[in-house]
């Protein structure tokens, strides 16, 4: 009977490291079970979302720090999300870059 009490529990825990964390409803626990994520981060993220739920990923890495570019990539990979949307990468505020993939041109008048 304990075995099957444990192998179950292994296979719910399994199960819920999966699952997606949205950083606007996680507890801290919810948050520390994300590789990357200490009591450190976790509390400086809840410290954040009760001046206000965060609307996007650059409003959340504007807000905590430690929260940059790679750590959002890394941590949307694990499943967390910002009001359910994964990490696509780039700052909302920054510009997009325009890059000259026409070889044939080069680039003089």
């Amino acid at each position: 009977m304990l075995k099957k009490i444990l192998t179950l529990s292994a296979l719910l825990f399994s199960l819920s490291s999966f699952a997606a964390v949205d950083v606007n409803k996680a507890s801290a626990a919810e948050l520390d079970g994300i590789n990357g994520i200490g009591p450190s981060l976790s509390a400086k993220i809840l410290k954040e979302r009760n001046k206000g739920n965060f609307k996007d990923w650059p409003d959340l890495m504007h807000r905590v720090s430690g929260m940059g570019e790679k750590s959002s990539a890394k941590f949307s990979g694990q499943g967390m999300t910002v009001n359910g949307s994964g990490y696509q990468g780039g700052a909302a505020s920054e510009p997009a870059k325009v890059v000259n993939t026409d070889k044939t041109k080069s680039g003089k008048s």
